[in-house]
């Protein structure tokens, strides 16, 4: 995930003195880019979710394979054997590159999850006035920061599923205007 933007709004806060409305400003881009990385981590989430849904059918498939090579073996039928074969190596190796993706996927989201607590807690130092986190590379609580209002978090909460809401009407218009498309694209015209 790249949250260039965020990282040069903070050095850009930290590097000179700011006057109060740059300051907001700053601090109003870095929230934007905090919600987007927020999107983006369930994004990284539900890929990861799919990926793990796959890896499981794959493996049905694997077993189910497998039994009836195991069952044509029993009677000596070496047509479905060869067959069984064939299909038990290829699901085989679906597993394996599904376990890797998995694997992949799992570091990514970890990676991400880690960035966007950093962006947290560094943007909670920004809107508290403190110049940096107490703690270089580590999480700061809202009790370090002074923030213990729950405005904040339900403002970011609200921007958060506004967008969320926009984004899921974005796909129902896009998948209506394809079928559409498809409609008229049968239809002939």
């Amino acid at each position: 995930m790249a949250f260039e933007g965020f990282r040069r709004s903070f050095d850009e806060l930290l590097s000179r003195a700011t006057r109060p409305e740059e300051r907001r400003a700053i601090a109003a881009r870095m929230k934007d880019t905090l919600v987007q990385a927020r999107l983006g981590l369930d994004d990284l989430r539900d890929g990861l979710a799919k990926a793990r849904q796959r890896l499981s059918n794959e493996e049905r498939e694997l077993e189910t394979v497998r039994r009836r090579k195991q069952l044509a073996e029993g009677i000596n039928d070496r047509e479905t054997i060869d067959l069984a074969a064939k299909y038990e190596q290829m699901h085989t190796e679906r597993s394996e590159v599904l376990r890797r993706k998995v694997a992949a996927q799992e570091a990514e989201v970890a990676l991400a999850e880690r960035e966007v607590s950093e962006m947290s807690a560094e943007l909670k130092a920004v809107l508290a006035g403190a110049p940096t986190p107490n703690h270089v590379g580590g999480q700061v609580s809202d009790a370090e920061l002074g923030l213990n209002d729950e405005a904040g978090a339900s403002s970011i909460r609200s921007e958060i599923d506004a967008l969320g809401r926009q984004r899921e009407r974005a796909d129902r218009e896009a998948d209506a205007a394809r079928r559409l498309d498809e409609l008229k694209r049968k239809m002939g015209k």
